[in-house]
Parts: structure tokens; C-alpha cells; sequence
């Protein structure tokens, strides 16, 4: 594993968009900070561009480099989920405008085991995590799943067919600055 997180990190740090296992599915990831690679997404998912993105994250401690504040709430969610949980976060920074939502909110998930985690963790920052398919198409769960047309327009592609996820879609929760707490997927 430790030669694709190296190989992995040198395609991110050069503006590149990789397939990777996430804690849920197989994901497009790329740096959530550039602009670039966040479009290069946009149009292999042949996505609407007003549509944000999930970074992902492989700690609390991560998540500053995003956002202003976190809600207290935020802390103690993270703590006790055992299952993948997005959380909906106001008031987010340092990321290229594509990935942020009009409201200038960002969905982000820590993950908190297996590659993901590993790869987030050396890269000492988050990452763009969307799921491989084509808008409105179905999501690949496994790395079977992916199509190879997607796979022939990416710049890397984690040679780990064997690892997978949770096979579905986390839960989403948004935390408003206000205080408001709206469960939008469980």
C-alpha cells in the first residue's frame, strides 16, 4: 500500500485526478485546492459545474485548514459515528471555488481507516472525494465497477482492485453556523 500512497501523493501534488477505494465506494480524488484538477473532474464526470464536491480528511485536526469555525456539534459526531458520516459545514476556506457550494458550504467526511485515511494522512491534507461514474449514472462500488473510459482519462489509478468500502453512500448531516442541524441522507 505504501508504494500507491507515494505514487498517489506525487499525481495529486502535480495537479492530477487518481481513482482511489474511499471508505464507502471508489472515488475520483484530486487536490480540493486546485482549481485545474477540480474542473478535469467536472468534466470526466460530465457533471453540472454548480455542483459541489466532498473532501475527505484523516482528522479533526485537517479540517482547519478548511474551515473558519466548527460547530461543537461537528466534534462530537465525528467522535461517535462507527459508520461513514458527511457533515455540511458553513464557512469554508482555502478551497478552489468548484468545490465549495454557492453558500459557500463544503461537505467533507473523515475518514478514519483504511487508504483514504492512509493517503490523507501522508498527504498532510484533504482530498477531492466524488464518486467514479458519469453524472446520474450509478456509482462504482468496486473497482469492477468502473468504466474504462473513465479509467483511460485519469492520470492515476490505485492498483488495489481488492479493497472496498462500505459499498454505500455515507450519511449526510448539515451543521449551520446558526446552530441548525438538518439530516439530508441516512
Amino acid at each position: 500500500m505504501q508504494k500507491e500512497i507515494e505514487s498517489s501523493i506525487e499525481v495529486i501534488k502535480s495537479g492530477g485526478v487518481i481513482a482511489y477505494p474511499t471508505d464507502t465506494i471508489w472515488g475520483l480524488g484530486c487536490d480540493p485546492t486546485d482549481e485545474k484538477a477540480v474542473q478535469k473532474i467536472i468534466e470526466i464526470k460530465e457533471r453540472p459545474a454548480n455542483k459541489s464536491f466532498v473532501i475527505i480528511v484523516a482528522s479533526i485536526e485537517q479540517l482547519y485548514k478548511y474551515f473558519k469555525d466548527l460547530p461543537e456539534m461537528a466534534y462530537e459526531l465525528i467522535e461517535l459515528t462507527e459508520t461513514p458520516l458527511t457533515l455540511v459545514l458553513d464557512d469554508a476556506k482555502n478551497l478552489a471555488k468548484s468545490v465549495m457550494a454557492e453558500d459557500g458550504s463544503v461537505a467533507v467526511r473523515v475518514v478514519k481507516s483504511g487508504f483514504a485515511h492512509e493517503l490523507c494522512k501522508k498527504l498532510k491534507s484533504g482530498l477531492v472525494s466524488t464518486s467514479i461514474n458519469k453524472s446520474g449514472q450509478p456509482a462504482a462500488k468496486t473497482f469492477a465497477d468502473i468504466p474504462s473510459d473513465i479509467l483511460a482519462s485519469l492520470d492515476y489509478t490505485v492498483n488495489l482492485p481488492a479493497e472496498k468500502g462500505t459499498g454505500k453512500a455515507s450519511s449526510i448531516i448539515r451543521l449551520k453556523a446558526d446552530g441548525q442541524v438538518q439530516v439530508l441522507r441516512s
